[in-house]
């Protein structure tokens, strides 16, 4: 009870969650007496010294490569002149450049970063409320961790030992529902408000468009289309799609200098530090778990006939998990809870995947919720919106990627029909 409300102590006080689950974890083994506070030290190092975990930090530098590149900026003009005539054009534009960079990067706050730099002040010039383009960009660019290739299912791969590719095929039907389910509210608010439209690009300036962005559209085949037919692991993928962004950025684009890429590095380690260190310390803090047999309790609640069939337990974990993820990001909460999870998942017929890509969706959600919602907090410092406001301008896309997080709980073969027919020999 004392560790529990250190941690709701720190969380107040504002302490970054990272230092959070370290700090538990050290005054937790501490307290035990017998168990040597290296422990924490070794936990920490073993917990990252995994060939997989490497995805992440290369992720990372593929989308600031991109985004230092100009390559969203060139997305954002193809899709501008696809929807762009439309009543609130932009507005649909945003959530397809969000659901395209997702193909690429795998973050949400790079996405949220470099579309809502361009995207936020030109929605609010052209005439859309502050209210919609804080919300579009910031609920949109949560897509970008469930379109794989996603850096939070790198992370459940890693911890559950479920197939990445089946994890990166399974995110896709998903994503695309959450944005066409957001579009449709672009659509709603752009019946109401009238919002503005841009003239009709012509097919000559589609097509030009098209094949100037063509390179940067063929990035996603050749990140997740490595890992789906088996070329390469998604380790490796992550260092292609950093090669490829860089490619892209120096030699075709011309838009990344050399004396860039020192810059471009080190904002990558700082970003990459950030995500590692609470992944990391949420590993120690697992271990001080076992110690206290958290799983065996948990265990016990699941089987003590108060969960009586996999309905009420999905039900349970898609709760679990919102609440979750409005303090702490999608990685630790995922090394935190999955390994006590995933068992009692396998006893009510939930695979592995499945329960992943409903995590993954459901920590989404807690990318635009307070107060931990990075993507809300940087979208609201873009327009210097404060997060209250933010938050009530989310609160209808949110209300999309609950939806279809329940939907792929408790009809499955919604997210998994499509993967069953190109790979039925994969498990999902």
């Amino acid at each position: 009870m004392l560790l529990v409300l250190l941690f709701v102590l720190l969380l107040v006080m504002g302490l970054p969650i990272a230092y959070v689950l370290a700090a538990v974890a050290i005054v937790g083994i501490m307290s035990l007496g017998n168990v040597p506070l290296i422990t924490v030290v070794q936990r920490m190092f073993n917990g990252l010294n995994s060939f997989t975990l490497l995805a992440v930090p290369l992720f990372i530098m593929a989308a600031n490569l991109m985004n230092r590149g100009k390559i969203s900026e060139k997305l954002i003009e193809f899709c501008a002149s696809l929807v762009g005539h439309i009543s609130g054009g932009l507005g649909y534009a945003n959530v397809l450049v969000s659901m395209l960079f997702a193909g690429i990067s795998g973050s949400s706050q790079a996405d949220t970063a470099g579309i809502g730099k361009i995207l936020i002040p030109g929605m609010i010039e052209e005439g859309f409320s502050e209210e919609t383009s804080v919300g579009v960009t910031a609920a949109s660019s949560t897509i970008g961790i469930i379109i794989p290739p996603s850096i939070p299912m790198v992370v459940y791969s890693s911890v559950a030992n479920a197939s990445i590719g089946a994890l990166f095929l399974g995110g896709v039907v998903p994503g695309i529902l959450i944005g066409c389910g957001q579009m449709a509210i672009v659509y709603i608010a752009s019946r109401i408000h009238h919002y503005p439209k841009r003239p009709r690009a012509t097919l000559k300036q589609i097509l030009h468009l098209a094949f100037v962005n063509f390179p940067s559209l063929f990035a996603p085949v050749i990140i997740v289309g490595g890992v789906l037919a088996g070329v390469c692991t998604a380790t490796e993928a992550a260092c292609v799609a950093c090669i490829y962004a860089g490619f892209l950025g120096i030699v075709v684009f011309k838009t990344i200098r050399f004396r860039d890429i020192f810059d471009i590095f080190v904002d990558s380690a700082k970003t990459s530090a950030i995500s590692l260190f609470a992944l990391a310390s949420a590993n120690a803090l697992g271990q001080l778990l076992g110690y206290y047999k958290v799983s065996t309790i948990i265990a016990a609640f699941f089987s003590n006939g108060f969960v009586s069939n996999r309905i009420v337990f999905m039900a349970i974990v898609v709760l679990f998990f919102l609440f979750i993820g409005t303090f702490m990001d999608a990685n630790p909460a995922m090394i935190l809870f999955v390994p006590m999870l995933l068992p009692i998942a396998e006893t009510f017929g939930v695979t592995a995947v499945q329960m992943g890509i409903v995590i993954v969706i459901t920590l989404a959600v807690g990318q635009v919720t307070p107060p931990y919602g990075l993507c809300l907090l940087i979208a609201g410092d873009i327009a210097n919106m404060p997060v209250h406001k933010a938050f009530k301008a989310v609160l209808p896309y949110i209300a999309v990627t609950a939806t279809v997080a329940v939907l792929v709980a408790f009809f499955p073969d919604i997210a998994f029909a499509i993967p069953r027919l190109l790979k039925p020999g994969w498990t999902f």
